[in-house]
């Protein structure tokens, strides 16, 4: 089970289809889940602040934001969302393919500003506060969006697509030009690390796996990571297993045997071990808890 995938499964308001990939819906931390562990995807995401406070962190650059902000997450980019101190924050989160936006390639939306923008040669910020002269315009087309996906109208697929289109207008004044298309190799190969993580944690997975997908000897690759996320590759693979561990306590009813060999832990004593320094009680006690 991916990030994607986990966060679906909590929507509280959901309407995506094949063809209108298109989702809203409400998680909070840490009631619903701990955490979200850096990932990315291919769906372009918009994070609106509810209630609280927290920290996102987007392309490796962390965001303190409360009540009320709103941060973009444009495809391909890594990010993540996690408790500030004991402060608890519901947010919302808009995730949908740009792809239903664009249409033909000769089509002047398509060509002027989405395939500039995927392309890297355009780009805007992440975070917008309620201070920014463009935040009255940002957060009216969500709110908007917010009402029309509380009942689903006939017809609410055009509805949405307005304001989407709406959000993306008012984004122009932010807008700034790369004479280049943005390329990281070092990024790409840390993107290509984590996904693999994602897809992967239930298995076996040693330093010399990792190592192979960047074409790294064991000892770079261990120095690359470290100096990219700030904490060895096994802690990182570890706190990763141990988040998805600590979703599956509250969403399924399956047993603590189960729950730490479906997230990659093959010794039940360890896994008790790790899961208590995290979250400073057992895996039975958290989710009871909770």
């Amino acid at each position: 089970m991916n990030i994607l995938e986990y966060e679906n499964i909590q929507e509280t308001k959901s309407h995506g289809q094949d063809n209108f990939p298109f989702n809203i819906y409400i998680c909070s931390i840490p009631l619903d889940f701990a955490a979200v562990p850096i990932h990315w995807h291919n769906d372009m995401e918009i994070i609106y602040i509810k209630k609280g406070s927290g920290i996102i962190t987007v392309n490796l650059e962390p965001l303190e934001v409360k009540q009320g902000d709103i941060v973009i997450v444009p495809p391909g980019q890594l990010h993540s969302i996690e408790q500030q101190k004991d402060f608890t924050m519901e947010y919302e989160n808009i995730i949908f393919q740009l792809s239903m936006l664009m249409t033909t390639p000769d089509d002047s939306c398509t060509e002027e500003f989405f395939q500039p923008f995927l392309q890297g040669q355009t780009f805007f910020p992440n975070y917008f506060s309620s201070d920014s002269i463009l935040y009255p315009s940002l957060s009216h087309c969500l709110n908007i969006m917010d009402e029309i996906c509380k009942s689903f109208h006939n017809g609410y697929q055009l509805a949405i697509k307005g304001q989407l289109f709406s959000f993306f207008y008012a984004l122009i004044p932010s807008i700034e030009s790369s004479k280049i298309p943005l390329k990281n190799k070092s990024l790409d190969r840390l993107k290509d690390i984590l996904k693999y993580i994602e897809t992967n944690y239930s298995q076996k997975i040693s330093i010399a796996d990792a190592a192979k997908i960047c074409g790294f000897s064991k000892s770079h690759f261990m120095k690359y990571f470290k100096s990219n996320m700030s904490v060895s590759f096994m802690n990182y693979l570890n706190d990763y297993r141990l988040i998805m561990a600590s979703r599956l306590l509250l969403s399924s009813s399956d047993t603590i045997v189960n729950i730490a060999a479906e997230t990659g832990f093959e010794n039940l004593s360890y896994f008790n071990r790790i899961f208590k320094r995290k979250y400073h009680c057992t895996p039975t006690r958290f989710r009871l808890r909770n």
